[in-house]
């Protein structure tokens, strides 16, 4: 398959950042978007809202349904997958991006954020997939791609920021898992991580040093390397774990300098790479 037009594609946490970058990659070719976020009225920190994610989704090609979804509640998911269903007639592909952050210690970690790490990104990844897939499964090019590291076992990738740690893997797991569970009925179940840390004012947040940041790619690595996985054939790509410049190498790209915030800087590597 080499174009997603008229593909319905359900992305959480689209209004900025890499959900958007990949929305509008796929708008390109004319596919219908869903933005499911919460950003309804503009934030001091993290600039965008679902409103103009949907304008410049429109602009791009596409079509655009923005719809205020906290994916903590089932309910409310629900419901903007009946009016995604209502809207454009089912749902091809589910892109669960939507993520809790905090790297700290155990000592560090309030349960708050713990439970809200796990509530998003964990139990959210869960739900939405598990709302989306009886649409899904009607697809002809049913796709689920969870923004998510690779699984490893080892004790570096947990001793600074467990908690973060085992949330993110909730996610990887959800692949693993689905992947096996829904290959006989045809649908690709893929993790996409980035092989060097990406600017976006989330991470901005987090690091919080402009001359790190420069160290980083923008986004438009992420939607590249999506765009590859959802134009595959679902019953032959899935159960992988694929990380953006590896799977955008194996096609033939070779100019990554395309990518960087700053070209020559020495890039910063992502976590759990």
């Amino acid at each position: 398959m080499t174009t997603l037009a008229g593909k319905t594609i359900f992305i959480t946490g689209a209004s900025r950042g890499i959900g958007k970058a990949i929305a509008l990659k796929c708008a390109k070719d004319g596919a219908n978007i869903v933005i499911a976020a919460k950003t309804t009225e503009p934030h001091p920190k993290l600039p965008g809202t679902i409103f103009t994610a949907a304008e410049e989704i429109e602009a791009a090609g596409g079509k655009a349904l923005p719809v205020k979804v906290d994916i903590r509640h089932e309910e409310v998911v629900q419901e903007a997958v009946d009016k995604a269903v209502e809207t454009f007639g089912g749902i091809d592909i589910v892109i669960n991006n939507a993520s809790a952050i905090q790297l700290t210690g155990t000592l560090q970690t309030e349960m708050k954020r713990f439970d809200l790490m796990h509530s998003v990104n964990v139990r959210g990844t869960y739900m939405v997939s598990r709302c989306c897939l009886p649409h899904v499964l009607k697809s002809e090019h049913p796709h689920i791609l969870n923004i998510s590291p690779p699984l490893n076992m080892k004790e570096h990738w947990f001793e600074n920021h467990v908690a973060y740690t085992m949330a993110k893997y909730g996610m990887s797991m959800c692949v693993l898992g689905m992947a096996g569970e829904f290959r006989g009925q045809g649908v690709g179940v893929n993790a996409l991580w980035p092989q060097t840390a990406i600017a976006t004012a989330a991470v901005s947040n987090v690091i919080a040093d402009d001359d790190m940041l420069k160290a980083c790619r923008t986004t438009d690595i992420m939607a590249d390397a999506a765009y590859l996985i959802l134009t595959s054939d679902p019953k032959e790509t899935t159960g992988n774990f694929f990380i953006d410049e590896t799977l955008l190498r194996e096609h033939g790209v070779t100019d990554f300098d395309q990518y960087a915030v700053e070209p020559g800087r020495e890039l910063m590597p992502d976590f759990f790479v």
